[in-house]
């Protein structure tokens, strides 16, 4: 997981900015890209992010920008890579080190579409789960980790956002605390957390809604587009990233 320093942007992208989509010269998004495929040993694979719920699997000729907001590979030195600022990135791979793979799961692409709503569950994590299974890899034994993203304490949505998750079960109920006027607190990691228990996936490591894993909070280490666009206008992309060496 990157961080928003050791790169080359200038504000309000500085510094390792990683979107390409965000204003920021192209000269120097391609520069801080290289410093991460040099960090990391490999090229990591960025795509086309939506919001949506779509997933593909990478293998060695996958070209850059493909959209989709889902990836896996079983094919080594391929990095799953998913950008984000204060969307949540999910990361996942088979304990015996046969796949990797990788969910930008802001709020709209882990409650899915809003014709899936009455299942309340069909997203991102959903879809990725399918893709995975659909190719017959093992799945038995999968390790989870979830990187920064807003926290519970800075992430305020409308009674439409607790709707799309809203199952009727006190567990979800629970992420979303009213705020007095008809607004909530939501929980995005926590969220996350119960759509990958339902997956069967128990094993989760990283974010747990603390303040430390708070993009809009850590300014000096995180880019957040809910801070940093009302302010400055833009906000930079970090990225996470998981790859199989061999």
């Amino acid at each position: 997981m990157t961080s928003r320093q050791g790169g080359v942007s200038v504000a309000p992208w500085d510094s390792m900015n990683l979107g390409d989509h965000v204003g920021d010269r192209s000269a120097d998004v391609h520069t801080n890209r290289e410093r991460l495929a040099a960090q990391i040993g490999h090229m990591p694979v960025f795509l086309q992010q939506v919001h949506g719920v779509a997933s593909l699997q990478l293998g060695a000729a996958t070209p850059q920008g493909l959209v989709a907001d889902a990836c896996w590979s079983r094919d080594p030195g391929v990095a799953c890579t998913i950008m984000v600022a204060d969307c949540l990135p999910v990361l996942l791979c088979d304990a015996a080190g046969r796949w990797v793979a990788a969910a930008h799961a802001g709020w709209r692409g882990l409650a899915g579409p809003a014709v899936a709503t009455p299942s309340k569950g069909m997203g991102v994590l959903e879809s990725l789960w399918a893709n995975i299974q659909l190719a017959g890899v093992d799945v038995s034994d999968v390790l989870a980790w979830l990187g920064p993203c807003i926290g519970p304490q800075a992430f305020e949505v409308g009674p439409e956002v607790r709707a799309a998750f809203d199952d009727g079960s006190p567990e979800v109920q629970a992420l979303f605390t009213p705020t007095g006027h008809g607004k909530y607190r939501a929980d995005l990691a926590g969220l996350a957390r119960v759509r990958l228990q339902a997956l069967g996936i128990t094993r989760v490591f990283g974010n747990d809604s603390s303040l430390p894993w708070c993009t809009v909070s850590g300014s000096a280490l995180f880019f957040s587009h809910r801070r940093d666009s009302r302010h400055l206008g833009q906000s930079g992309r970090m990225a996470a990233c998981i790859w199989l060496d061999r």
